[in-house]
């Protein structure tokens, strides 16, 4: 009688235990805070915007286009955060021509500008340089100077292209960076101007449609530079006011090797052509 009882008293203290297990794992769970994935993600930093950041999540994506590689030669555009790109897998696979971030705003240099600059330049392709626009933290006149001081200039041996003022939508606030139209008109132009006095070129501008209707009014009078137009589809799509044509289309972001891949409207000897001024 007695190792019964024994054994019916172990039961019972293995019962409590469980038990209290139990509640506590219950109380554990209500109380622990909730997974990190719950959290919403922060907002990029300075700095590490990049061409085509904007464009999926406003513009959708199509299909792409069919390969024109004869009559338009392929490109690609790179930043840091794709870091030491390997230029010789995109030369073999035919692209011909990168443009590399080289500042944004008035605060940041990109820290790969060297190799990826230098690198494409060095597999043998047509480079170029671009900045991205930030119109609510300086002057377009600053960031012009900005730019072409920290590698953005232009030089006339056949493999240098102008360099392009990205303007797109705000990765950091609001879409037209609490500009009015008109406003927004008037800081394009001062950049521009500043880096055609501070370079001889006129610059490339890069932006899409939906965004230069909407942050200038579909403004017409830049026509004289050269677009390179943002629309992941199989055609570019209606242009922005001001222009017939493009030079660059970015068509994709999902290309091999780094992603973000345009096509220049034209043969590698026109490209060269243009590279020339």
């Amino acid at each position: 009688m007695e190792s019964v009882r024994i054994s019916i008293t172990a039961a019972l203290s293995r019962s409590r235990l469980l038990a209290a297990g139990t509640l506590l794992a219950a109380v554990s769970v209500h109380l622990a805070p909730p997974a990190t994935s719950a959290v919403p993600d922060p907002s990029p930093v300075r700095g590490s915007a990049f061409m085509g950041m904007g464009v999926a999540a406003h513009d959708g994506r199509g299909g792409v286009p069919v390969d024109t590689r004869a009559s338009r030669t392929e490109g690609v555009d790179v930043a840091s955060y794709q870091g030491s790109v390997a230029w010789s897998t995109l030369w073999n696979s035919g692209v011909r021509w990168a443009y590399a971030k080289a500042t944004e705003g008035t605060y940041y240099k990109n820290s790969y500008f060297s190799q990826q600059y230098g690198g494409s330049y060095n597999v043998g392709m047509i480079h170029g340089a671009y900045h991205f626009a930030t119109p609510d933290t300086t002057g377009g006149t600053a960031q012009a100077d900005y730019f072409v001081d920290h590698g953005g200039g232009w030089s006339k041996d056949g493999k240098t292209l102008p360099g392009a003022l990205d303007i797109e939508w705000n990765p950091y606030g609001e879409a037209c960076f609490g500009k009015s139209q008109s406003a927004m008109v008037s800081w394009i132009r001062a950049f521009l101007n500043r880096y055609k006095a501070r370079t001889g070129r006129a610059a490339v501008i890069y932006t899409a449609s939906t965004w230069w209707t909407q942050c200038t009014g579909n403004y017409a009078g830049f026509g004289a530079h050269p677009l390179w137009i943002a629309k992941y589809a199989s055609t570019a799509g209606t242009l922005p006011a001001g222009w017939n044509t493009y030079t660059m289309w970015q068509y994709t972001s999902t290309g091999p090797t780094v992603g973000d891949h345009d096509k220049f409207n034209g043969s590698t000897d026109q490209l060269r052509t243009f590279a020339r001024g």
